[in-house]
């Protein structure tokens, strides 16, 4: 689950990261008597969407007067942006952020998250921060210094001052970056989470340390026991992603025209790729996982032919846990229910497969075997047109 960078800064508070102040705002007259609360001569309105890059996107805007920050609030609420990582169509901007700016000397990156690969929390940290960390970390990876946290020992007051030195911080600045530190440390453990940014992580013009933007993920396996699970937006999210998870159905958008829909992660990656091989483009990533119902065979058709670009359906399912006949019995429910019009290509292999494509071949619906999942591919592409 992500959060917006309000709510994020309001952790941050909690957990005494020092922020510049600022206040959300869902109307015009709502971001004028923000600025008006708030004091100073100059404001940012920030948009409030799950995606970075906003700065470049127009989704931040520099207002001098408190008319100003209204016109700029008018101009971004109710709109949809467009980022450099938010979906192809952009996200709703239901809520912007009004801060005062503030005097920047220069601008540094913190951020941190889970190294899967040592299973510890990571903490990154750039002298150069700003909008194109992306691109420093892929052209200059020596300029970002990185430390892993012992569990066990957590954080070391070494390895704050250690970071403090590699980004040439005086000795004052080192004991605020410590503070900061182990403050992020504490935030990331005590609520779960899987990644936290600070970009930039400014020194303000009076050689304090500040959190300029935020930005939180939190695991959703831990949601169960995080009261800040109410924060989650879901406008911000996918719908057909969001209805997926209420049914335990892994399901990510793509822009291809081809839906996949089957059981086992590596299974609907093999699918995927072969889709890709034999020309075409798959729509999405659907796993329906091996204990599946044939209502969440059912739900998983309804979510698939919600997406208007869907011009053809592939069904690969390895019966296992999940027996053949029983996923033959949700294809041909959610055909009925649905009424889809479009082809649907159906390869079954495993327990009780000769009932399950018995039932699909007696059913009377417009369904095409296959053999193999070559033959489903070529098949199945063939129906949408073949090889683009």
């Amino acid at each position: 689950m992500n959060l917006h960078e309000y709510q994020a800064k309001s952790l941050f508070q909690d957990y005494g990261i020092p922020i510049v102040p600022g206040k959300p705002a869902r109307s015009p007259a709502e971001a004028a008597e923000n600025a008006k609360a708030l004091g100073g001569d100059a404001w940012l309105v920030k948009a409030q969407v799950h995606a970075g890059g906003r700065g470049k996107a127009g989704g931040v805007r520099f207002s001098q007067s408190i008319e100003e920050v209204a016109a700029a609030a008018s101009a971004l609420l109710g709109t949809r942006l467009i980022t450099k990582q938010s979906a192809p169509d952009g996200q709703p901007v239901n809520v912007v952020l009004i801060a005062p700016t503030a005097e920047i000397a220069q601008e540094l990156y913190l951020g941190a998250v889970v190294d899967r690969a040592t299973r510890r929390i990571a903490f990154m940290a750039s002298l150069a921060g700003g909008m194109d960390i992306e691109e420093v970390a892929a052209r200059t990876p020596e300029k970002i210094v990185t430390i892993g946290i012992d569990p066990v020992l957590g954080i070391q007051d070494y390895q704050c001052r250690l970071m403090g030195f590699e980004l040439g911080l005086d000795t004052e600045q080192r004991k605020q970056f410590a503070v900061i530190l182990r403050a992020l440390y504490r935030l990331f453990t005590d609520k779960d989470l899987s990644l936290v940014e600070i970009n930039p992580l400014a020194i303000l013009g009076d050689g304090r340390l500040a959190a300029l933007d935020a930005k939180i993920n939190i695991d959703d396996n831990a949601l169960y026991r995080q009261r800040i699970a109410k924060w989650r937006d879901p406008s911000q999210e996918d719908e057909k992603e969001r209805r997926a998870k209420q049914f335990d159905l892994n399901y990510v958008t793509l822009e291809g025209n081809i839906a996949c829909l089957v059981n086992g992660a590596g299974l609907a990656m093999a699918t995927m790729d072969i889709i890709k091989l034999s020309g075409g483009e798959p729509a999405n990533f659907l796993d329906v996982g091996g204990g599946t119902t044939a209502e969440r065979v059912a739900e998983a058709f309804k979510i698939i032919v919600s997406d208007p670009k869907v011009q053809a359906i592939l069904v690969n399912i390895f019966g296992g846990i999940v027996r053949c006949d029983l996923i033959a019995e949700g294809i041909i429910q959610a055909m009925q229910e649905v009424g889809v019009r479009v082809p649907v290509v159906v390869r079954l292999e495993g327990t009780k497969v000769d009932e399950g494509k018995k039932l699909l071949a007696e059913s009377g619906l417009a369904i095409t075997g296959a053999e193999d999942l070559g033959d489903a591919a070529t098949k199945v592409v063939a129906a949408v047109g073949g090889k683009r």
